[in-house]
């Protein structure tokens, strides 16, 4: 099969630009005679290649100037536990907001490190929502208020952030960062591992405030987990993952050259609408997991009347060319992941389908 309709949920869909500029450039890139993957990163090629990511980043999120930008491994799952080496001293409380396994993932982790507390929690919901941000409860001993802006089992997003004045705001941005306009100077941390809207996987961009980068009691705090080992050697204090900083750098190039995160968000919410309009439109056949007001534009979940109609219309799929339309295990079902590089003609074919299937059954 020459080509499929992609809607994995991670490692996910590239844009076809992108990837054929890198096909392009993969055995000589910049006329060196190598690939970048066997480039020093030491070099003035991969120096380039590093700083045009960043530069990207900044000008598409209108990142400010108060705000670094660095280049970590280890996944979003590494900074669960990064980010409360960092920033949960002692005497301090991690405030988490539970919207799903991945953030239940990060209380977890910072549980091991410090004292946390869960400031709200949709789970009696089975993570149906997003709690409203009036429902966040906070103390004076707050060391930071962390959230995960979508949820990809579970397809729910925040709409609409909470307005934190008292501790930094931390997001786990993982599977919607530059899916949408947001205002990055109010958040201390934002953080998100590459698979899904900004390249492959191997890399995770970090969005931090300075201030919190210095005021961060790192003594005892191992190098490769400072935050500040990144900021002050430009994420080169080791190897970084440069084939992947490269392929960050090609996939922004795209976003910019279709108009950026206006645009993307456009077409985002399109893609969305024709999904979620033949689920409603089903007349039960088809349901959703997510309530109305909290449905995630990346992450499409859905159930069929029973589990053998599931089996069969993924079945179906699978034959028509479609890949990675099976729901997670927790939920099962169905989910369609329309990250940015999802094409429209992708989601409209898959409005086709559900169509066709449930008047066949």
């Amino acid at each position: 099969m020459s080509s499929v309709y992609n809607f994995n949920a991670g490692p996910a869909a590239l844009p076809k630009p992108a990837l054929e500029a890198a096909e392009k450039e993969l055995l000589n890139f910049n006329q060196t005679g190598m690939s970048v993957m066997e480039l020093s990163h030491r070099s003035s090629d991969y120096d380039q290649v590093h700083q045009h990511a960043k530069q990207l980043l900044k000008t598409l999120l209108d990142i400010p100037d108060t705000h670094d930008i660095l280049f970590i491994q280890g996944g979003a799952s590494l900074q669960f536990s990064m980010l409360a080496y960092n920033f949960l001293p002692k005497n301090k409380v991690g405030q988490y907001v539970l919207t799903g396994s991945w953030s239940e993932k990060a209380l977890k982790e910072a549980s091991i490190i410090g004292q946390t507390n869960i400031a709200a929690s949709a789970k009696e919901s089975h993570y149906s929502t997003i709690p409203d941000p009036s429902e966040i409860m906070f103390t004076d001993q707050d060391a930071y208020v962390h959230i995960t802006s979508n949820n990809t089992i579970y397809g729910t997003q925040w709409k609409a952030f909470p307005q934190i004045h008292h501790a930094p705001l931390i997001a786990d941005m993982s599977s919607d960062i530059l899916s949408r306009k947001i205002d990055v100077s109010s958040f201390g941390l934002i953080y998100a591992g590459a698979q899904k809207n900004l390249g492959p996987s191997g890399v995770t961009v970090a969005i931090i405030d300075k201030k919190l980068i210095n005021e961060a009691d790192t003594e005892k705090v191992p190098t490769m987990l400072r935050y500040s080992t990144f900021s002050q050697n430009d994420s080169l204090y080791n190897t970084p993952p440069t084939f992947s900083i490269y392929l960050l750098g090609k996939v922004l190039e795209w976003v910019e050259s279709i108009g950026g995160v206006e645009s993307i968000a456009a077409v985002n919410a399109e893609k969305a609408a024709l999904l979620y309009d033949t689920i409603d439109q089903s007349d039960g056949f088809y349901k959703g997991h997510a309530e109305t007001k909290s449905r995630s534009l990346m992450n499409v979940t859905f159930t069929l009347p029973n589990e053998e109609l599931s089996q069969s219309f993924l079945r179906l799929a699978k034959e028509r060319g479609f890949v990675g339309l099976n729901g997670h295990r927790s939920i099962g079902g169905c989910r369609a992941s329309i990250y940015n590089a999802v094409p429209l003609d992708a989601c409209a074919a898959l409005r086709e389908l559900m169509i066709e299937f449930k008047q066949s059954h």
